[in-house]
């Protein structure tokens, strides 16, 4: 087995994708090369940083992180965001993942990135947890409803513990997603972002206006219904509009899951983070 830094020729991203076609079948539809070339290549903060695992002429696991610029306890930061992996049914149970993903952080590492995040599920979460070391940070709020979601004033930026930083180039590329292209709607005191999500339900982000450029406006879906996929600081809390989606009714619970690479803090706080659908792979 040869453990290799991932590769980005069209032809490789080809086979990434039938590498994902095979693995889940139910979403081949997504992991086309167009999107795999948007999401590992065109990235503003950087390119993809992850590992292979081949067998002679088969790819046998692919684990990939893509870059992310935060604020954690008000510093700057480059971080990496946990994403794609896959590993082929006959490859499976050798602990290929683990390697990958060691591999992959020891490489962020050093280059210069102060820690890797990511939204895990109920079935990945302790292998992240206990295997890798990450910190189960808090599970994500899920809501439904209409309207702003109420929050308070925003905090401060030395008063939370993350938050992601969009550059006006990453958002628009974020929202420029090949498969699922997201809306903006601008306001004076909030942008309103919305990804196609449930049935007649969008996915929904506020992030407050940032002085100097707006986003391109392409108004908001015509149904009211919203879903929050997200966390909030405690401090400003709101969604009076919202009622939370029960638990027997979410496909899995998700989890912010973190962990520091170089000098960043070992903790995030669960108290003060700001966490939207944009700052990871749901929609």
């Amino acid at each position: 087995m040869r453990f290799l830094p991932i590769e980005f020729d069209r032809k490789t991203l080809t086979e990434y994708s039938q590498l994902f076609c095979e693995c889940f079948p139910g979403a081949s539809s997504r992991f086309t090369p167009d999107y795999l070339e948007w999401l590992y290549l065109a990235n503003p903060d950087g390119r993809a940083v992850g590992f292979d695992a081949r067998e002679g002429d088969t790819l046998a696991a692919h684990y990939v992180c893509v870059p992310a610029r935060a604020r954690i306890d008000g510093q700057p930061v480059l971080l990496l965001l946990s994403l794609n992996t896959a590993t082929r049914p006959q490859f499976q149970g050798k602990g290929l993942f683990t390697k990958l993903a060691q591999l992959t952080y020891e490489a962020g590492a050093a280059a210069g990135f102060a820690g890797v995040y990511g939204v895990a599920n109920a079935n990945s979460t302790p292998g992240f947890v206990r295997k890798l070391g990450f910190q189960l940070v808090r599970p994500l709020e899920a809501m439904v409803g209409m309207g702003g979601l109420g929050l308070a004033q925003p905090a401060a930026p030395r008063d939370l513990s993350f938050k992601r930083v969009w550059s006006e180039d990453a958002l628009r590329w974020r929202c420029a997603n090949p498969i699922n292209p997201i809306r903006c709607k601008t306001g004076n005191t909030a942008w309103q972002f919305f990804a196609p999500g449930l049935p007649m339900v969008s996915a929904y982000a506020e992030l407050a206006p940032q002085p100097g450029w707006q986003p391109v406006a392409s108004g908001a879906p015509l149904s009211p219904l919203r879903l929050y996929l997200g966390l909030v600081p405690d401090a400003m809390r709101g969604f009076a509009s919202y009622a939370d989606i029960p638990a027997r009714l979410r496909p899995s619970p998700l989890n912010l899951i973190y962990r520091p690479l170089t000098a960043a803090p070992a903790q995030l706080d669960p108290a003060a983070i700001h966490f939207t659908f944009l700052d990871f792979d749901a929609y």
